[in-house]
């Protein structure tokens, strides 16, 4: 079977009609069509049914496209492997992340990287639920930049740095004249909070338990932009990173940033990948380019980083 007609096949079965899959191609439709009758042929039962001007896939035709998918897919990553080690400057790395990852790190990290690297291309992603791992052996993503620490053998981490975390009030809250607080000074206060996806809920939502109280929640929030302007209304307080405060938003003028002095308020940053992962050149360069940036302490501010193996 030809590569080119597996291929023409997985168009049409995806609904891309004849004339079409002629037009992206630059051969004609009688040649399409053939081929695909040929194909029928080899495989030895009927694949597609036509339904007006439309082609639909058989009950057979739905059982081979799973395995033309799969078979496809692996011959594509074949052809990027053999590439970049041709061309071990060239290739793509796919990297997931969390949300508020993304304003800081995420920019240093692949800046810096392109800057000595301009030939590889990224596919960033930010995740919709951080409490799961986006990583494994054989999928398309290569590496993660997490707060959540693995705890099994099948995952590797890569210690990046301490970042605390602060308490987000109103510029006319009681509590917005001090540099510092503990959350039992808020436990009376309405919270707003990031959505229950979020590694952050969680986080916040313990550190109240561990101060003794259960946060009223009073709003949630996609994201931090959002929450940062729920608090700047006054309508409610919020647990959030430190580099957030570094941003620039409009509404960081009417809100004030504390230092927390609770126990635990602060998390780890690290990169996640599957141990059984076999790196393409491309992403195993990324790779080595985070360890030495974490290493030499070149990560933004004012994230305290530890020189220190974790």
């Amino acid at each position: 079977m030809e590569t080119d007609v597996l291929r023409w096949f997985q168009q049409v079965a995806d609904g891309t009609t004849v004339t079409e899959v002629s037009d992206l191609e630059m051969v004609s439709q009688p040649t399409v069509s053939r081929a695909l009758s040929r194909l029928e042929d080899e495989v030895g039962a009927p694949l597609l049914r036509r339904h007006g001007r439309t082609l639909r896939l058989t009950h057979a035709g739905a059982a081979f496209k799973h395995h033309v998918d799969a078979v496809i897919h692996h011959l594509d990553d074949a052809l990027a492997a053999v590439q970049q080690l041709v061309e071990p400057e060239t290739g793509l790395v796919s990297l997931q992340f969390q949300a508020s990852l993304g304003t800081w790190l995420v920019p240093d990290l692949v800046g810096s990287f392109r800057s000595s690297h301009p030939a590889i291309r990224f596919d960033l992603k930010a995740k919709s639920d951080e409490r799961v791992y986006s990583v494994r052996p054989r999928g398309e993503v290569d590496l993660e930049l997490t707060t959540m620490r693995p705890t099994g053998p099948e995952y590797r981490w890569l210690y990046l740095a301490t970042e605390p975390l602060r308490l987000l009030v109103p510029d006319d809250d009681p509590l917005a004249g001090q540099v510092q607080t503990s959350l039992e000074a808020v436990a009376d206060a309405h919270f707003v909070m990031i959505h229950p996806a979020s590694l952050l809920r969680g986080q916040t939502e313990d550190l109240c338990r561990l101060a003794g109280f259960e946060p009223e929640v009073a709003l949630v929030a996609d994201d931090l932009p959002t929450i940062r302007g729920y608090v700047a209304a006054g309508l409610g307080v919020a647990v959030v990173p430190a580099l957030w405060e570094t941003t620039g938003e409009p509404a960081s003028g009417r809100v004030r940033y504390l230092t927390l002095t609770d126990e635990g308020a602060s998390r780890e940053i690290g990169m996640v990948w599957a141990t059984d992962r076999r790196f393409l050149p491309a992403a195993d360069l990324f790779r080595q380019h985070v360890a030495g940036r974490a290493r030499a302490g070149r990560l933004p501010s004012p994230i305290a980083v530890e020189q220190r193996d974790r």
